[in-house]
């Protein structure tokens, strides 16, 4: 009686604990909804807004001169936004998220503006005819460098109680003794300061006394606060203390982002459906409670990601449907061993336990494993490919906690309650051991065949219309992509595709342009070569007046081609890190160089296949090409760790290479199962996403898919076989 109160207190809590974070996730905590989803931190591209990356134009910077940039650059984001972000990338580099702006091309054109920001007393000042001002820059009071702050104020006069604008000004420690010195000079005859923003006066106020403490204030002139903010504003702006250029830009509709918010979460809901269906109707009871463990795991990752402020991206979202196919991969390879421990007639009780027990090498082993690549993917990817890593990392983490913790803490709560019959459980029926190592040279001879017509389509693709191995995007290439979405009335036809071509060509001064349709939707995608600032503002008052395009439906993006060849290397790069901390680490758990040779032979097999889809296809290989292939990597090397796992055990210490073939057949037939509900379950959310997600989405899901496919063929055909191959020859040789 005790054990089923305890069982049926775990099963309230853990219910009790998916509701709060639930009506958390929904609704929020108190009056500011702390906790909500709808206020997890969204990226520009599901928020839509503008993304710029700016390049120090001076070849080394001095941390000062980046801090001091960044400074100025966050407050003038801030005159967008007050949720715009300005960080550091590298040492040169400083990246700007500003959303949900309106005026795109105003933000583009002013943001990076180096600017002159300088205060001149009247005596040296000469204000022309059209309003512009004149002064010697060598008699300037101070400039805007010297500006600590500047911040928009309401007073209230004590004797007449009225209220008043004001715009307060702190200087720095330099500015306060040079405009002290000013005003101690100009307060007897009350002459004015000129404050001058690029030869424009912003404001000439009076002086009224002496101003020595640093801090000024200027009155009188403001009829709104907007006026006073707008002035505020110009003189926090400053002059910028590098000079910087435009490296990479995106720009992002709202719309836009919010139909890739609606999609996405349509894919990861019929696919979780379809998962939760297809674990309980294949696993019974352990399946009802692998569902309940994720959907524990789906409201406390929307939690977590609140609680650590995380940046929510498309990308990111996406790595949250993958995370929930894989998360079903730790408890099937539990559900797995628990049937194998009853087909052997033990306990249902004692089942759980060792079913628990003897998965764990194997699930912590190939769960690192991905987590290395969520790493690798964090320290070279981009703002967007760093949200698919953290929300992939964070991901691997939960799904593991909610497996090894939740799942077992229901089974054993189930178990106590009375639901002990094996029935409930199902048992492994014995298999016949498949001859994978008898058959290993025709599996070696397909995979032979199939990276045989990868090289040959690379070379055809190179030397062919493409011009390139890949279809390589604007990521890789460098330039400038626009997205154009057309009201449904305008019809796409081959005349509005030369019009919009004409168009494109007359602006960028090139005929290097390429119009494509975006399959699904009454849109072009145009790629050309890398555009100004004015020629980006012209080209959509241009698409905005001839087609009566919505600019909120104009997206873009643009690359320089330093960027883009760092992009092209990162994505190599990437590979090898991964490849390589994943050899060393299996080295190190399986104390076998052999075991991590064929694993990581096996891995660039996997890659090549899914570069193969890419020449086939022409999908478009982007920054989200270096997410995809480490997705690959992490989920091909966690299906054969759990081979390995089995033929380690099987092996059992025994050093006899006569009966390896059989160890290695009966180590692949006995984990079958597992391999292939694995890759059900995340081919499912993956195929969700493949036809319902935006195009960018579609194009990470489908090489997605087929390196799923590839890397359950290559974990159950190859590495097996190959670490067999392998370790025969070495044993030959050592004799």
């Amino acid at each position: 009686m005790k054990n089923k109160r305890k069982g049926l207190l775990t099963i309230i809590v853990i219910i009790a604990a998916i509701a709060f974070c639930g009506y958390t996730t929904l609704v929020g905590l108190g009056a500011a909804h702390k906790g909500s989803a709808q206020n997890i931190r969204l990226g520009l591209d599901l928020a839509g807004g503008v993304s710029i990356t700016y390049e120090a134009v001076k070849d080394n910077p001095t941390d000062t001169e980046m801090k001091d940039t960044i400074q100025k650059m966050q407050q003038r984001a801030e005159v967008y936004s007050t949720e715009s972000s300005v960080v550091q990338q590298g040492d040169k580099r400083i990246e700007v998220d500003i959303p949900g702006v309106a005026d795109a091309e105003e933000v583009l054109k002013s943001l990076g503006k180096e600017g002159s920001l300088d205060f001149v007393s009247e005596d040296d000042v000469t204000v022309e005819k059209d309003g512009t001002v004149t002064y010697d820059k060598s008699k300037v009071i101070c400039s805007g460098s010297e500006v600590k702050n500047a911040v928009a104020n309401t007073i209230q006069d004590e004797t007449t109680k009225n209220k008043e604008n004001v715009v307060d000004i702190t200087f720095n420690k330099k500015g306060t003794k040079k405009f002290g010195a000013a005003t101690q000079k100009a307060a007897p005859s009350k002459k004015r300061i000129y404050i001058i923003y690029d030869g424009k006066e912003l404001s000439s106020p009076a002086v009224q006394s002496e101003i020595l403490n640093g801090k000024a204030q200027i009155s009188g002139s403001f009829k709104t606060f907007a006026d006073a903010e707008e002035l505020a504003a110009g003189i926090r702006i400053g002059a910028l203390p590098l000079e910087l250029k435009e490296a990479q830009s995106q720009v992002v509709g709202a719309q836009l982002g919010l139909d890739a918010i609606q999609t996405s979460l349509l894919a990861g809901a019929i696919g979780f459906g379809l998962v939760v269906l297809f674990m309980v109707v294949f696993y019974r009871l352990p399946g009802l409670a692998a569902s309940i463990a994720l959907l524990f795991y789906l409201v406390l990752m929307l939690v977590v990601l609140n609680g650590l402020n995380v940046t929510l991206t498309l990308p990111g979202v996406a790595g949250i449907i993958l995370n929930i196919g894989m998360a079903v991969d730790a408890n099937v390879i539990i559900f797995t061993r628990i049937k194998e421990e009853l087909a052997k007639g033990k306990s249902v009780q004692t089942s759980i336990k060792l079913g628990f027990d003897k998965a764990l090498s194997a699930i912590v082993d190939g769960n690192i494993t991905t987590l290395i690549a969520a790493f690798v993917l964090y320290l070279k990817g981009s703002g967007t490919i760093k949200g698919f890593a953290t929300t992939l990392a964070i991901g691997i983490i939960l799904s593991m906690f909610t497996a090894l913790v939740i799942t077992k803490l229901l089974l054993e709560a189930m178990y106590v309650l009375g639901v002990d019959d094996v029935k409930y459980f199902g048992v492994e029926g014995a298999r016949k051991r498949i001859p994978f190592v008898a058959n290993r040279m025709k599996f070696f001879a397909l995979s032979g065949v199939l990276i045989l017509a990868c090289i040959v389509m690379l070379v055809v693709n190179k030397t062919g219309r493409i011009g390139y191995i890949l279809n390589y995007g604007l990521d890789f290439l460098g330039g400038t992509t626009y997205n154009v979405t057309f009201d449904s009335g305008e019809k796409i036809d081959a005349d509005l595709k030369k019009q919009v071509e004409s168009i494109f060509s007359k602006t960028s001064g090139s005929n290097d342009v390429v119009i494509s349709d975006v399959a699904g939707s009454n849109t072009l995608s145009v790629k050309t070569v890398e555009l100004t600032d004015d020629q980006r503002a012209d080209l959509t008052n241009q698409l905005v007046s001839n087609f009566k395009v919505q600019e909120k439906n104009i997206q873009y993006d643009s690359i320089s081609a330093a960027v883009s060849d760092e992009m092209k290397t990162n994505a190599i790069v990437s590979v090898i890190i991964a490849a390589i901390c994943m050899l060393l680490y299996i080295w190190f758990r399986f104390k076998d160089v052999i075991f991590a040779s064929s694993a990581v032979l096996a891995l660039l097999h996997d890659c090549a296949i899914v570069l193969l889809v890419y020449a086939v296809s022409k999908i478009s290989v982007g920054n989200t090409f270096i997410a995809c292939m480490l997705t690959i990597v992490g989920y091909s090397i966690n299906a054969t760790i759990v081979i390995f796992d089995r033929i380690r055990e099987n092996l059992n210490g025994r050093k006899d290479s006569s009966v390896l073939d059989q160890i290695v057949d009966d180590s692949i037939t006995q984990t079958l199962t597992r391999s292939i509900n694995t890759s059900i379950t995340t081919f499912i959310m993956i195929f969700m996403l493949a036809i319902l997600g935006v195009d960018s989405v579609r194009d990470f899901a489908i090489p997605l898919m087929a390196g799923i496919i590839c890397g359950a063929y290559s974990s159950v055909c190859i590495t097996g076989t190959l670490w067999y191959t392998m370790k025969r020859k070495f044993a030959k040789k050592k004799a």
